[in-house]
């Protein structure tokens, strides 16, 4: 079994610029929620950049 990281997978996800309904994970499971959270982690920080530089 390997160890993944549902919340780091999210944040990597943002970076590559996948959507957030690309989460992988079972709707309403603990990965699906901690994915999620590393998307928006990822992606509100670009977005806050991107609204700073225009």
């Amino acid at each position: 079994m390997t160890d993944r990281d549902p919340f780091a997978e999210g944040e990597r996800a943002a970076r590559e610029n996948f959507p957030a309904e690309a989460n992988p994970y079972l709707n309403g499971s603990d990965e699906h929620a901690l994915w999620s959270a590393g998307h928006e982690k990822v992606a509100g920080a670009m977005e806050a950049r991107e609204s700073e530089g225009s």
